[in-house]
């Protein structure tokens, strides 16, 4: 049980009555405060408002380190948690050991998440950091021991994040899970036009929707995210629009699945492309997310002509999971291996060079040997360049946590057995002399190159030199590996600047308006 000095509230509404300002309104009346500084005999003891202690129970002033995990969408939501707290006056700091509050963003897709998030708690305790948790883990499981007494800013209620923080400075523990709805109707969630932090200030991440229509028996996203819930068009294309006036070149279109956008709203995806490739400055690129076999099937002819179009990278991410008919049934998966392959061989033939990403997890329950060897046909037959290996992970809840497990040591060598002939090919070394068209975007991990991507969304490592930051550029290809191609600028070729003004500073809010 929590002390009696640090009490639960259910709602941020037991303590903020109707009549206060929200932190979205204060936000604007803060700088018309003018504090008064009572006069003193020493000067050494005035202390002005700028001057206040980062130990301050006064909200506001305080560090937050923040750690998410897991999805795009996640990190989306991470990104627009801070923005808000920042606008507000907090200072975000990548020092943990230097903030007073951790913000601990989490995953429930596998164990090895919820276990670097829970030792993420831990540690902030020992530490005696004040603690927000957000994301799908507590979403999904708020009762559990370890999340007692903590505050939790639930996956649609983001745009209170000031609040949660805020009383949970003055010692409170808030929890906020509640879903957004309009007339009883679920809506997709908070704003798209709230203050964010892009983590990379060239790249936007945009969720079209939240939830799902599927009901998979390994998932416990699910229990987080809910039911489908899309945002309407006009305000994806506004995000968009924004996120281009403010010098993003990079948008990325992110859900639980991409695929089934619009079918609650009366719409669809391609309906929702074609409005925003209208909206794509000439230099910028356009990323889908994942998909779902099912909900793409009916759209193939369109969604060709869209990853035709030369501000859309030719790429598609499509779980597939399992190449056993039985396997994707015991999952739920609401669809065959026959129809995935006509989605992936649609494209291929419709879409030239596009890149398929797909998922696949090895030890299921039930899959027998059999099952798995279909899996790897399947992999030996595509020779996807992209291929995300999952070993199954029993989620607490779901159904396929009770199913008859299959043991340890059979999931780990298929897992091994898998990677070992995904590493068996490589899928640029047919590249090498190439010219290709490139937009760079990021810095790589060792720092040693800069990363852009092709127009089939290709991962090419270009020198770093600063004047290609954010351009689209063309490139020479040198060198090719598993994972990435190597490529040197031509001197005579044209450069691309994709946004009408300059990328916001690395750190720097967007959205803020004066």
């Amino acid at each position: 049980m929590p002390a009696a000095c640090e009490p639960v509230l259910e709602d941020i509404e037991d303590i903020v009555s109707a009549e206060d300002l929200k932190p979205h309104d204060r936000r604007f009346v803060r700088k018309n405060v003018f504090p008064k500084v009572r006069k003193r005999n020493s000067q050494k003891n005035i202390q002005t408002d700028d001057e206040l202690p980062s130990d301050s129970i006064i909200p506001g002033v305080q560090k937050i380190w923040i750690r998410t995990w897991g999805c795009s969408h996640n990190n989306s939501d991470g990104e627009y948690m801070a923005g808000q707290l920042a606008a507000y006056g907090y200072k975000i700091t990548d020092n943990s050991a230097e903030a007073d509050l951790w913000l601990l963003n989490s995953c429930t897709v596998k164990n090895p998440a919820e276990d670097h998030f829970r030792n993420s708690i831990k540690k902030a305790q020992e530490e005696k950091k004040k603690v927000v948790l957000a994301g799908c883990v507590p979403q999904a499981q708020p009762r559990q021991e370890y999340l007692k007494g903590l505050s939790i800013i639930g996956v649609q209620q983001i745009d209170r994040v000031v609040e949660v923080v805020e009383e949970t400075i003055k010692g409170h523990s808030v929890r906020l899970l509640g879903q957004k709805k309009d007339n009883g109707k679920r809506l997709g969630g908070a704003r798209l036009d709230l203050p964010k932090i892009r983590k990379n200030p060239l790249i936007e991440i945009i969720s079209v929707n939240t939830g799902c229509l599927n009901a998979c028996t390994y998932c416990k996203t699910k229990h987080a995210r809910g039911d489908l819930a899309s945002y309407p068009i006009e305000e994806l294309v506004d995000r968009a629009k924004q996120s281009f006036q403010e010098g993003v070149c990079e948008i990325w279109l992110t859900s639980e699945d991409t695929g089934a956008y619009g079918r609650d709203i009366g719409t669809d995806l391609p309906t929702l492309l074609w409005k925003l490739v209208e909206v794509i400055p000439e230099g910028a690129m356009l990323r889908l997310g994942m998909t779902n076999p099912p909900y793409i099937l009916e759209h193939l002819e369109e969604m060709a002509k869209i990853l035709n179009h030369p501000r859309v990278y030719a790429f598609l991410h499509i779980p597939v999971q399992s190449a056993s008919d039985s396997v994707l049934m015991d999952m739920k998966r609401e669809y065959c291996v026959a129809d995935f392959k006509k989605v992936v061989d649609f494209l291929k033939e419709k879409v030239p060079g596009i890149t398929i990403a797909t998922d696949i997890i090895c030890g299921f329950p039930g899959e027998t040997d059999e099952d798995f060897q279909e899996t790897m046909k399947l992999v030996e037959l595509y020779r996807f360049p992209s291929l995300f290996i999952n070993q199954f992970y029993p989620r607490p809840g779901t159904p396929a946590a009770k199913m008859p497990q299959v043991p340890a040591a059979v999931k780990k060598q298929r897992t091994k057995d898998l990677s070992q002939l995904f590493h068996s090919y490589n899928p640029y070394d047919h590249k090498v002399g190439e010219r290709q068209r490139v937009l760079v975007t990021e810095e790589s991990f060792d720092s040693n190159y800069y990363v852009a991507h092709n127009p089939f969304y290709e991962q090419v490592l270009v020198p770093k030199d600063p004047l290609l930051m954010g351009k689209m550029v063309e490139v020479n290809i040198y060198e090719a590996g598993k994972h990435f191609m190597k490529g040197q600028p031509v001197s005579d070729a044209r450069v691309h600047t994709a946004s009408i003004s300059r990328p916001l500073a690395k750190g720097e809010v967007s959205g803020l308006t004066e």
